[in-house]
């Protein structure tokens, strides 16, 4: 096949011809480096992936399409015609990343940058302007599968409707027009700044990540920073100061101070306080930071354990002008506590009892692989720190253990056969079937369960992969009674591939490839492939599994079958499903907390359905009054305070109220962990009936 270019070099004259009186972005270039990666990539994912892609047409076309996408999710940007000239090299990927060349992709992100400015001056002019609220009109939320704008002043009339709909927001929650336009106007501004900062490696891996997902939903690019950040969710642990940082207009700002890291420990930092430079070293020359990406700074103040970094700090309380101090800290390592295994104990009533009961809360399947490999006795795991967990809680005496896995994504898989080798000891966890169509058993190794009491697995849409192999072995075992609602459906393994390690690169360049390699399978045969694990007593949830799960992906495996291990279930749990179900049913059917919740998700769901939304101020301040006095209703029964919708997003408040905001829904009441907190309850109250009534003495049988 034949390539030509030319059509690409025409659009983005015409394109900023068109945009004069604007600044252009950067045209951004491939890198040979990216080239080579790309090539090398093509030839591993062609060949060792579980079910290898040819790259070939169809593959091009479905890469294709993937990176539009993910640039243009809502079709907001693109006019048909850039779409046009685009497909006219669907079919020529493949051929081009065979020949190590990618103008392609790169002038396709080109062309979305210049969109991008385009869109945000337009928007930011209509701001001048104002908007007529009394009108009969409607504003589409859902636009993906919504046809291209056909013309300049077709898209102008999508985003008017677009920026009417974000003034009306912020309308209804009380702003001015003065504050709006304020508010409006920089968040325009900082989308469009964004378009001037993105670099060559964000062109790459987003293209890498529309390549590596056309193989399989499963299947991923890491490029550097994104190979970084994998190691660090993995570990919980990194190499820094100790600071959660976020990006405030144009400053670096301190979010929140990890306890025990070195600049909590300094006390020469505050919340809120704003990083205008870096230095490295006692010496290093400090480079200004103001209005760098975020990314780039974390990247700065992270270093080797025991180096030093040196802060120009403009603290919170100052103005834009006010007097800068430059501190010194020594970088440690930083445990992420937030993501690591946490438990508490609710006191849940059943029956004429109290009962107590553990509650684990596991984000993610993490294991330190590094320091496994090498040999650390201590490094940090999941399993580990969830036995230390399980022995605290039979210390303080709890009647049985609830382990929430809602929207844990997953992790190390092995991490997830040891921790249920904490509830039933030793015995086969899950079925791994290869390419080649062999199968391996594998089992939990311990002496004895840890765990032996009356245990549960709380489950959501979110809860996917080691999550679902977990809750699956559980179930199957008859071990725990699993609740929720039915999870995400990823039945396939990764491993991950460096590839700079398999050409032997002195230095970082090439990345890494996360490759589908097995599928696995339940014990009992199954697989949790698409279908997810069924909870034994479901709750309702929030996510809509059109767009959330596996069976959302058209590339997904099917499901599938096998032979079960060789494993001894128990019917304990079996038995007590159907009372389990009835109180359930009998406690929600009259808890107002739970059907306040029911009436949510209809709400969501409704309008969800409905695609669209009013731009008239009186139909939405119907809607917003419905919804205020709900949220009334709720404070006034004690159930957390009325949010509400102010129409700002993250950053356009003060850092404290964003803070005071978060705080506000972490501690708001859970009602769907308390109610499976009070099945777990109900569980031990029936199996100690259970018990009784096995050990009562019979009656006599002899007359006497």
């Amino acid at each position: 096949m034949r390539i030509a270019y030319v059509f690409l070099g025409a659009f983005l004259a015409i394109a900023q011809s068109a945009y004069a009186e604007v600044a252009s972005p950067p045209v951004l270039a491939p890198l040979k480096r990216q080239a080579q990666a790309a090539e090398l990539s093509a030839q591993f994912l062609s060949r060792y992936s579980y079910k290898p892609v040819p790259l070939d047409d169809a593959l091009s076309a479905r890469i294709m399409d993937g990176f539009i996408k993910s640039l243009d999710p809502d079709r907001m940007l693109f006019l048909q015609a850039d779409i046009d000239r685009f497909m006219s090299d669907r079919n020529e990927i493949d051929d081009a990343i065979e020949r190590k060349d990618l103008k392609i992709p790169f002038a396709i992100f080109n062309a979305y940058e210049q969109r991008v400015v385009d869109r945000m001056n337009y928007a930011r002019s209509l701001l001048k302007q104002g908007f007529d609220f009394s009108t009969q009109e409607n504003y589409s939320v859902l636009r993906d599968k919504a046809p291209w704008s056909q013309s300049e002043a077709e898209s102008n009339e999508l985003w008017r409707k677009r920026v009417k709909s974000d003034w009306l927001r912020l309308k209804l929650g009380g702003k001015t027009d003065a504050a709006i336009r304020e508010t409006l106007d920089k968040r325009y501004e900082n989308t469009l700044e964004r378009a001037y900062k993105f670099k060559s490696d964000d062109v790459f891996q987003s293209f890498m990540d529309a390549y590596s997902t056309s193989i399989d939903p499963h299947t991923d690019y890491f490029g550097a920073a994104a190979s970084a950040d994998f190691n660090v969710s993995m570990k919980l642990s990194l190499f820094g100061i100790g600071a959660v940082l976020q990006e405030r207009d144009d400053y670096t700002t301190i979010r929140e101070l990890v306890p025990g890291g070195p600049a909590q420990l300094s006390g020469k930092l505050a919340v809120g306080d704003r990083i205008t430079g870096v230095g490295q070293g006692k010496d290093g020359a400090i480079k200004e930071v103001v209005g760098t990406r975020l990314d780039e700074v974390v990247q700065m103040i992270r270093g080797k354990k025991g180096s030093v970094v040196r802060l120009d700090i403009l603290p919170a309380d100052a103005g834009a002008d006010g007097t800068h101090r430059v501190i010194s800290l020594v970088r440690d390592k930083i445990s992420l506590d937030k993501q690591a295994a946490r438990k508490t104990v609710l006191s849940v009533k059943a029956g004429d009892a109290t009962r107590k009961i553990g509650i684990i809360t596991l984000p993610v399947f993490y294991e330190d692989f590094e320091a496994k490999g090498k040999g650390d006795k201590d490094y940090k795991s999941a399993s580990r720190d969830v036995a230390k967990l399980l022995d605290e809680l039979k210390q303080e005496k709890v009647d049985s253990v609830l382990i929430d896995l809602r929207n844990n994504g997953g992790g190390s898989l092995d991490e997830a056969i040891d921790l249920t080798g904490l509830f039933i000891g030793n015995g086969p966890v899950v079925q791994q079937r290869r390419s080649d169509g062999k199968i391996e058993v594998k089992s939990a190794e311990f002496a004895a369960p840890v765990w032996t009491g009356p245990m549960g697995v709380l489950i959501n849409r979110g809860s996917a992969s080691a999550s679902e192999i977990f809750a699956a072995a559980i179930q199957d075992y008859g071990r725990g009674v699993i609740v929720g609602e039915p999870s995400f459906g990823k039945g396939t393994v990764q491993t991950v591939i460096d590839l700079d390690q398999i050409v032997r690169n002195s230095k970082p360049e090439f990345g890494e490839l996360k490759v589908t390699i097995a599928q696995f399978f339940r014990v009992n045969g199954g697989t949790t492939q698409l279908r997810g694990v069924t909870p034994d007593i479901g709750l309702p949830g929030l996510s809509d599994p059109t767009v959330f799960g596996e069976t959302s992906y058209d590339n997904a495996l099917p499901w599938a079958e096998i032979k079960p291990a060789n494993y001894t279930p128990a019917d304990t749990v079996t038995t007590l499903l159907p009372t389990l179900q009835s109180r359930h049913d009998a406690r929600v059917g009259s808890d107002p907390d739970f059907q306040r919740l029911l009436k949510d998700i209809a709400d969501l769901k409704a309008q969800r359905e409905k695609g669209v939304i009013s731009l008239n101020e009186a139909e939405r301040r119907k809607e917003a009054t419905a919804r205020e006095k709900r949220f009334k209703d709720r404070a006034e029964a004690g159930d957390g305070e009325d949010l509400g919708d102010d129409g700002l997003e993250a950053g356009e408040r003060s850092l404290s109220a964003d803070i005071a905001i978060e705080n506000a829904r972490k501690n708001a009441k859970d009602v769907l962990l308390d109610e499976a907190a009070a099945i777990l309850a109900d569980e031990v109250d029936l199996q100690e009936g259970m018990l009784k009534a096995a050990t009562k003495p019979s009656g006599n049988t002899d007359g006497k």
